[in-house]
């Protein structure tokens, strides 16, 4: 086991040095730079350009050197933490990142536990209960949830938690608590307005969730070892629980490798909807303004996460599952 992690952490550095070129090629593709897209935003308001100060900022940050030495000097400063600075912003990356990242951990946290919560126990008895009428009205609440567009529900619950609760629309929190400090208040008012985006996040998931975990079940159901667990009077809910259900929650867990990016990266559209203050909205105004250092390192840090996910969901599977083996070679 030991052997085969250090392997792995060792074939990571690669992977990401290969994403990492793929990333800064993708970035530099469209033509010109964020100062140019800059001096047109300023020319479409009808100011005036001061190029002096466009060039003095353009050495400033490397950008009239080769691209092959812009690519070393940003990833060597990632290699020292350095993740560069926002031209949009006007501050470094590490900030701008900073309380972003932890509310879209917070709302992808929230929504991954909901997700799962609400998933396996419906999964469960949907299978157990094939074709009955709780089967039947839980298939047409799930494609209920898979038909409904996130942003259409995210209109609806803003509308009645405004009505009903009183809740300010849009957002995290109330609008005194943007800038403030933490506080109980602040954190009082973050966790009204959380179950918004949860839900409307995890809708879509959960219902694809159960089909998946129902029609796994379903197959598992139907072998010789269950029918042979039942033989031997082992009651329903052991048989179900003990052997066909680990089998099937190994597709879950082979998912953790796009979990975890997704985990911080959120959904982008919702989060635009609601004006939620995460990742999402953030790393989409970035690529649309070219502001490459913001751009960039984030994306960079998706790709991290996602090559330790699928680390993660490998040992993970491996101890779930006997059959799986971390090894190659055959069996005696």
């Amino acid at each position: 086991m030991l052997s085969y992690i250090v392997r792995r952490l060792l074939i990571m550095v690669p992977t990401l040095l290969a994403i990492s070129l793929i990333i800064f090629v993708i970035i530099q593709l469209p033509p010109g730079d964020y100062f140019e897209s800059y001096m047109n935003q300023l020319l479409s308001q009808g100011e005036n350009v001061d190029m002096r100060r466009i060039e003095f900022l353009r050495q400033q940050y490397g950008f009239d050197r080769p691209m092959w030495e812009q690519y070393l000097v940003w990833v060597w400063g990632m290699v020292q933490g350095d993740m560069g600075y926002s031209f949009e912003f006007e501050l470094p990356v590490n900030e701008v990142v900073g309380d972003r990242l932890y509310l879209t951990a917070l709302v992808s946290f929230a929504t991954i536990v909901f997700t799962w919560v609400v998933a396996f126990p419906i999964g469960l008895y949907s299978a157990a209960r094939q074709y009955s009428w709780g089967d039947y009205t839980l298939t047409f609440v799930g494609f209920i949830g898979l038909a409904t567009p996130n942003f259409l529900l995210a209109l609806v619950l803003l509308y009645i938690a405004n009505v009903t609760f009183g809740t300010s629309i849009g957002g995290l929190m109330d609008p005194e608590y943007i800038d403030a400090p933490w506080t109980w208040g602040k954190f009082v008012s973050v966790l009204e307005h959380l179950w918004i985006p949860v839900i409307v996040i995890g809708t879509s998931g959960t219902a694809g969730m159960i089909r998946r975990l129902r029609a796994n079940l379903l197959d598992e159901l139907e072998k010789q070892y269950v029918v042979t667990a039942r033989a031997k009077g082992l009651s329903p809910l052991r048989v179900l629980i003990k052997y066909p259900f680990r089998i099937a929650v190994n597709f879950f867990v082979a998912d953790i490798g796009s979990l975890l990016p997704s985990i911080i990266s959120g959904a982008a559209v919702v989060e635009i909807v609601l004006s939620l203050p995460t990742t999402g909205p953030m790393l989409l105004g970035a690529l649309q303004s070219q502001d490459m250092y913001l751009a960039g390192s984030f994306l960079m840090f998706l790709a991290a996460l996602t090559v330790i996910g699928v680390l993660v969901s490998d040992l993970a599977l491996a101890m779930l599952d006997p059959r799986i083996r971390l090894q190659g070679g055959t069996t005696r």
